[in-house]
């Protein structure tokens, strides 16, 4: 059976097949969204439950335990971890990679409920969102202004923007830094008070009665109907300040005399910076197993229209897209694979030494490689690193098929037999061996298929787009190729031949006769031969064994992500102060473009001595040091500012963990006694 026969005999069917597959395949490439790496996230969930004024020893008894007593009997968790703060407790579940993240989203919602009889009188129900708050966010937005209050550019950041961003299909949440909420605070004279006689429920209740906005009611007449508004609300300091709060010697006493009435925010313990300036930080963050690329750029089409809503004294800048790193490492592997395609080629001529014996072959590598894009379009992946490393380094595998096929014909053809006839019998040869060598292929990748965790879905895409390259490789060698012999080869005594052939066949006698002499000299000295390829052998495992190891290479992605740690119990405004020392020393580095920095309980940050910086780095062209490298470079000096440690890090391509850590490593101890873990954990840092 000669599978080749019905293609040769009918070259417009060959032909508009191959058509077809290179259409299908460019509208494929065009459809497929670009990444970094294939989508590996662990689909994470994050619980939060706020309680003000509850310690953090509170929140961990009466909040946190009946949670996780619930969570932990939801299938699929492998990790649950819990922060409790001041008034705030968020859990951090991970499920493994098997489990469905609505599906788990459901499970956790029904947990909450469950566990709602047994916590404490909240002021709002927990929450969940999906998001890992290890993962780094793909993109921050910075809001200035040099003439209006921060209360007033926050207004337009939480109200106007981050809700609009926040309903994006991949978005997961976006978190407001350096919130600045306007509000009044009312801040009582104790002495006043006691002089008076006047409690301060007394004045709680004065305020809460004197700011009210109730319905009113409606008037219903034989012909209208009118809704009566009386709005009581206060919006200012200085509405609040004559409110009447109690009745001494038939005197009223004003809010005004028993305190300090003023216009302020609502939570005057956190701060952002910008290059230093106050400023009004969204950090967004996409859902698991979503598309950055995607995202970002679903975001950026409404950033226009953003600033074009916005006051102008507003400035909406973009502080870092993560989009922009991907793009440029994915262009990368592009030209890479370009410039293997070209090589292949070249090489192809340099040794058929013919225009149209290279030409033949050479047309499997578009076809294969174009014609993988549309399956891998069908199966739902990504162009990234991986899949777009797996298409460079088949291109050596699928033209091999081609030049057997061609090879055969071309002998057929060398001993006299017609064109057609030499692309018939050739064909027929050869098609077993082309099919076994197709398979032979796909087979050495089976086996990756079947890997499981994070790594075995890493490489499935690898091995999965390698695998259909070579199937794509090996049905056109089938069909095009025989087809194309039987059309554009010349039997040998029509070949005219240039110089430049006959210079190369004269380099390649000699080539054939070196590697006779060497072949020889190799069968004379048999064991010499058998112990230099043993000691390559062993030299390979020992290389193997010291060679150093790890996950993923460190990626320079334009970022470096920080944590800023004071003593416990320092005051806000003291660690203000160090959050500069720092921002200043970041600021005077050469190759730092832009940053932020920012202090005070936001996010994953519950902590009130910790801050956050995020540096924005030249582009790599402007910049002599990596990531990596202004890492080191930054240390030694930010170890010089007292009372404050700073952990800077190059954030890895993919976070495996759902807690974020300070150092690329982290240890984590347990135990059910709190004061055993803090007398233990001190010991444990100075044995490291």
């Amino acid at each position: 059976m000669n599978i080749a026969a019905f293609f040769i005999r009918r070259p417009v069917t060959t032909t508009l097949i191959m058509l077809a597959i290179l259409f299908f395949g460019m509208v494929g490439y065009r459809l497929l969204p670009v990444s970094d790496l294939p989508n590996v996230d662990f689909p994470t969930l994050q619980v939060s439950v706020n309680l003000p004024g509850a310690s953090p020893e509170t929140m961990a008894s009466s909040v946190a335990t009946p949670l996780e007593r619930q969570f932990s009997t939801i299938a699929g968790l492998d990790s649950m971890t819990s922060t409790n703060a001041l008034g705030i407790t968020q859990i951090t579940l991970q499920f493994n990679l098997s489990r469905d993240i609505d599906a788990a989203a459901q499970d956790v919602q029904a947990m909450i409920t469950k566990a709602s009889r047994q916590l404490p009188d909240l002021p709002s129900p927990p929450s969940y969102q999906k998001v890992n708050p290890a993962d780094s966010p793909i993109l921050y937005l910075v809001m200035t202004s040099p003439t209006l209050p921060l209360s007033v550019v926050n207004d337009y950041a939480d109200t106007f923007i981050a809700p609009r961003i926040s309903m994006i299909s991949g978005v997961a949440q976006v978190q407001v830094f350096g919130s600045q909420k306007f509000a009044v605070r009312i801040q009582l004279d104790p002495r006043a008070l006691a002089t008076r006689g006047i409690g301060i429920d007394e004045a709680a209740n004065a305020v809460r009665t004197g700011n009210v906005n109730l319905p009113t009611g409606t008037l219903w007449g034989p012909s209208q109907t009118v809704t009566l508004q009386a709005n009581g609300q206060l919006l200012a300091a200085e509405a609040y300040r004559p409110l009447i709060v109690a009745y001494r010697n038939g005197s009223p006493v004003r809010l005004q005399e028993i305190g300090r009435v003023i216009n302020s925010v609502e939570n005057d313990k956190t701060a952002n910076w910008y290059n230093q300036v106050p400023a009004i930080v969204l950090a967004i963050q996409r859902q698991p197993g979503t598309n950055t690329v995607q995202v970002v750029d679903s975001i950026k089409k409404l950033l226009p229209g953003f600033q074009a809503q916005m006051p102008a004294g507003i400035n909406l800048t973009t502080l870092y897209d993560r989009s922009v790193s991907i793009r440029a490492s994915v262009n990368d592997v592009k030209f890479t694979l370009f410039l293997s395609l070209c090589l292949v080629v070249l090489v192809i001529f340099l040794f058929l030494r013919s225009l149209s014996s290279t030409i033949i072959p050479s047309m499997v590598l578009p076809f294969s490689i174009i014609g993988t894009f549309s399956a891998m379009y069908l199966l739902g992946f990504n162009l990234d690193n991986l899949s777009l490393m797996a298409l460079t380094l088949c291109v050596g595998f699928v033209v091999d098929d081609a030049i057997v096929m061609l090879e055969n014909i071309v002998r057929h053809i060398e001993h006299g037999e017609g064109i057609l006839e030499a692309s018939l019998n050739g064909s027929k040869e050869i098609g077993f061996t082309i099919i076994s060598m197709t398979l032979s292929l796909v087979a050495v990748f089976i086996p990756v298929l079947f890997m499981g965790g994070i790594i075995g879905r890493l490489l499935n895409e690898f091995a999965v787009t390698i695998g259909i390259a070579i199937l794509v490789s090996g049905f056109v060698s089938l069909t095009l190729t025989p087809m194309l012999c039987s059309r554009f080869l010349r039997p040998a005594h029509e070949e005219h031949y240039h110089r430049i052939y006959e210079v190369s066949e004269q380099f390649f006698k000699r080539m054939i006769q070196a590697y006779e002499r060497s072949l020889k000299l190799a069968l004379q000295h048999r064991r010499a031969v058998l112990a230099f390829s043993a000691l390559i052998f062993v030299v390979t495992i020992v290389l193997f064994v010291v060679i150093p190891k790890g996950f993923l290479p460190s990626e320079d992605m334009g970022q470096i992500f920080g944590i800023t740690e004071a003593a416990q119990g320092i005051s806000f405004d003291s660690m203000k102060e160090h959050q500069l020392k720092v921002a200043a020393v970041v600021s005077q580095d050469p190759n730092v473009a832009s940053f932020m920095s920012g202090v005070g309980p936001v996010g994953p940050f519950v902590g009130t001595n910790t801050g956050r910086v995020m540096l924005r780095l030249k582009p790599r062209a402007e910049r002599r040091l990596s990531a990596d490298e202004v890492i080191q470079e930054l240390r030694p000096k930010l170890a010089q500012i007292p009372g404050v440690r700073v952990f800077l890090q190059n954030p890895p391509p993919i976070r495996i963990g759902g807690s974020l850590s300070k150092s690329q490593y982290q240890f984590t101890l347990q135990s059910p006694n709190t004061e055993e873990l803090f007398a233990v954990a001190p010991v444990l840092e100075a044995n490291l």
